[in-house]
């Protein structure tokens, strides 16, 4: 890949305009120390030293959308709650454009609270409402589509809480061939019937697996799934993530293979929204599927060092291409 090119292409995201769609979270930490076991039960005594709340799923694509200095709105489902207010008012603070977040009564907003202690994850607690009421599609569907103007990029984060459905996804492949933006998706299991005419979709090995319904025996069931999908979906690209192996992006018949940048890997939670996210800004850009592919490689390597749901700046990205942690391409 050309240093130069890539470069251009980092500085061109300030002009872009993404709008993230999909399953809005908050994701609480719970920093502290162990140092014994408690006597009522064996479990590590927990003190604790410190707290932060970040935008997670759908929110940590707007995170990272931010970070890399583009402009970003953001259309999703939180309850009327006080997880709610406080994670519109996390991605206000980032500089996100809110209005498009719906709040729903008798929704609980989507929590996750991390219990970690020397860096490593001893629990997590989970809340979210099991079934969120089926009118709540139409409100999403009418608030995407009032921001589809002037966006370069259209990104699905579907985490499978149901922000996202069928509806929604044939809409925007429409819109996408109307009005020239990139789709971009990242998948889940409730809605691979339903994901087709998109630019680029993501999914790991394990979902690419499973929505072309074959079983990860080696690689070169990998990349039959990988073409099998390309055609299934009618997607301009497929880039799957493989862990520390990398990254594969399949277009029509041909793959080309990105080894991991990583050097070390310390937390990879939020790694495939970073993923995401770098993809999307290198094509509302003007960047190929390859670039894309590229960059959304190394900007994982560089987050998957940090602990915790993390983003990457640009200035970690030119970092990380000077030193020559991008990966190799093949």
């Amino acid at each position: 890949m050309n240093r130069r090119r890539l470069d251009s292409l980092l500085k061109a995201f300030a002009k872009v305009r993404i709008l993230v769609v999909g399953d809005l979270m908050l994701d609480r930490f719970v920093w502290g120390s162990v140092e014994r076991i408690s006597p009522e039960a064996p479990v590590p005594v927990v003190h604790v030293n410190r707290q932060s709340v970040h935008p997670g799923g759908a929110g940590n694509v707007v995170a990272n959308v931010a970070a890399l200095g583009a402009q970003v709105d953001v259309v999703g489902v939180v309850g009327r709650d006080e997880a709610g207010r406080e994670l519109r008012l996390a991605l206000a603070a980032l500089g996100a454009g809110t209005d498009g977040v719906v709040a729903e009564s008798g929704v609980v907003s989507i929590q996750k609270t991390r219990i970690l202690a020397h860096g490593q994850q001893l629990v997590r607690f989970d809340h979210e409402t099991a079934e969120p009421p089926p009118r709540l599609a139409a409100r999403v569907l009418r608030a995407a589509l009032g921001r589809l103007e002037g966006v370069g990029a259209v990104v699905v984060s579907d985490y499978g809480k149901g922000a996202i459905g069928p509806g929604l996804l044939q809409r925007f492949a429409l819109e996408k061939a109307k009005r020239g933006f990139a789709y971009v998706i990242d998948p889940k299991a409730g809605n691979y019937a339903a994901y087709r005419g998109a630019t680029l979709v993501k999914p790991n090995a394990v979902e690419a697996a499973q929505a072309a319904g074959l079983s990860l025996r080696d690689a070169s069931a990998l990349d039959e799934a990988g073409r099998i999908l390309v055609e299934r979906w009618q997607c301009e690209g497929l880039l799957i993530s493989r862990g520390e192996q990398g990254m594969s992006l399949y277009r029509g018949r041909t793959v080309r293979h990105f080894a991991t940048a990583a050097r070390e890997v310390f937390d990879v939670t939020g790694a495939g929204d970073t993923v995401i996210a770098v993809a999307s800004l290198v094509l509302a850009a003007g960047g190929s599927l390859e670039e894309a592919a590229f960059l959304a490689n190394c900007a994982a390597g560089v987050v998957v060092g940090k602990v915790g749901t993390a983003t990457v700046s640009a200035a970690e990205l030119r970092e990380a291409l000077g030193t020559g942690r991008a990966g190799r391409a093949r």
